[in-house]
């Protein structure tokens, strides 16, 4: 294989992990600092594809306005769904192991409910627009130039959220809240505000990523699930609660997928990466971009 055919391959395979990215982020920050494992995160990323390309098609307006209004709408509805059913649950369940269960349940009627209410507003058809699809050259490779600005996107997205959580205030409680709930709040951290904001959040990223998606891929109703399952497997490459290992582990799935199904078959996919994720939980169970724990 020539040194271009490597360079579209791997460009291939990051452009996808870069989505990866970008999904199991919101999902991490939702598990690592509320242990909500929120199985629904891919129908949400769904749904912001959708309305993208509802809007898009009816409307005309460009999926590029549709970014921040995606991240604005699923944001406000994640604050929603937080209100009346997470904040209850929290008030309700005397432990954390309870608490994780009820929320899985929860979690599980929200994918069905929005799954079946986009297909019932929308169809269970695929889905899909035009844009950007002119190709860019790069010396002797070439791109699509709608891929090439969701990648874009996707880490710039990916990298704002990093550097938030790295750099301000916010962004230091909520890492305060992951590894030491107890004593964040013994120092002042109001969880009541940051739980129902950063779930906000969580939601609002993965509408960003269904709006991406949907500029260069078809999208139907039953695409969400597959994403929260990859989601889960980068958030386990990259070690619970770890943002930049997310962003990571979700680039160096897309790049293994992408050099594996090259060298295989594309319907060997789910079991790439699968013996990735069973691989990784088996030898280094904390993450491949984590520290090891030391003992005392």
């Amino acid at each position: 294989m020539s040194f271009s055919a490597w360079i579209e391959l791997i460009a291939s395979g990051l452009i996808t992990g870069g989505i990866y990215a970008l999904v199991a982020l919101g999902l991490n920050l939702q598990y690592g600092l509320m242990r909500i494992l929120n199985i629904a995160h891919g129908e949400f990323l769904m749904l912001g594809a959708f309305l993208t390309w509802w809007v898009q098609s009816s409307l005309g307006v460009s999926p590029l306005l549709m970014v921040p209004l995606s991240f604005a709408l699923l944001m406000a509805l994640g604050l929603a769904i937080h209100f009346l059913c997470f904040r209850r649950l929290t008030a309700t369940s005397p432990n954390l192991d309870i608490f994780e269960a009820r929320g899985l349940m929860v979690a599980f009627g929200l994918m069905f409910l929005v799954q079946n209410l986009v297909s019932w507003l929308w169809g269970g058809d695929l889905r899909g627009y035009d844009f950007m699809t002119e190709p860019v050259k790069m010396g002797d490779a070439q791109f699509a130039g709608n891929k090439l600005l969701v990648f874009g996107l996707a880490l710039l997205f990916s990298g704002a959220l990093i550097v938030l959580m790295r750099t301000t205030l916010l962004g230091k409680g909520v890492r305060a809240l992951m590894q030491s709930p107890v004593g964040a709040q013994l120092v002042g951290i109001d969880t009541r505000r940051l739980h129902p904001l950063m779930f906000g959040v969580g939601l609002g990223l993965s509408g960003v990523a269904g709006c991406l998606l949907s500029m260069a891929y078809t999208i139907s109703p039953s695409m969400g699930e597959p994403y929260t399952v990859t989601a889960l497997i980068v958030i386990t490459l990259g070690g619970f609660g770890s943002m930049g290992g997310a962003l990571a582990g979700g680039l160096l799935l897309g790049v293994v997928e992408a050099i594996g199904m090259h060298y295989t078959n594309p319907s060997l996919k789910a079991l790439l990466s699968y013996t990735v994720f069973i691989a990784v939980l088996l030898l280094r169970p904390e993450g491949l971009f984590t520290r090891k724990s030391r003992k005392a």
